[in-house]
């Protein structure tokens, strides 16, 4: 089950980069992921989820933005599966199972996400035939609350 929350938690990075380590890190420190005396044990602190929860936030307002890049281009195609890959060891770390399996699956899961959601957003943007912003606020809602999801079923 670890396995299949790895690859969703990489979907949620390729939504929304900063979300993913952001929901690892309140999981933590809300103590619901067994992170402690891990070397993913950063997480839990203070500091680590003022800074991650700072860098989601204003990921969710700067994706609004109409000067920004495309989560295709290199740059943030990249960091996805860098926060894919490590948000993915982290659930596995806490469930005991091997960090580098978690981390493939989250890899995989931001590219997915990445381009899934790239998909599913213009096409629903051009089927409803409504503003990018509306349905960016949709897809953050599904980021979030998926995130926070998958990390609550993390055992």
């Amino acid at each position: 089950m670890v396995f299949v929350l790895a690859f969703a938690i990489g979907i949620i990075a390729g939504l929304r980069s900063f979300t993913a380590p952001a929901v690892i890190s309140w999981g933590s420190w809300l103590t619901w992921l067994a992170l402690q005396g891990t070397w993913a044990a950063f997480f839990g602190s203070t500091v680590t989820l003022a800074i991650v929860s700072v860098l989601a936030l204003g990921e969710l307002v700067a994706d609004k933005l109409p000067k920004t890049p495309s989560r295709k281009t290199p740059g943030p195609f990249a960091g996805r599966i860098v926060l894919g890959a490590l948000s993915g060891a982290a659930l596995c770390t806490a469930a005991r199972e091997p960090v580098v399996a978690g981390a493939l699956l989250g890899a995989v899961g931001a590219v997915a996400g990445t381009l899934g959601g790239y998909q599913a957003r213009t096409g629903l943007v051009r089927a409803l035939k409504t503003s990018d912003f509306v349905v960016a606020l949709i897809e953050d809602a599904i980021a979030v609350g998926g995130g926070f999801l998958i990390v609550s079923l993390v055992r």
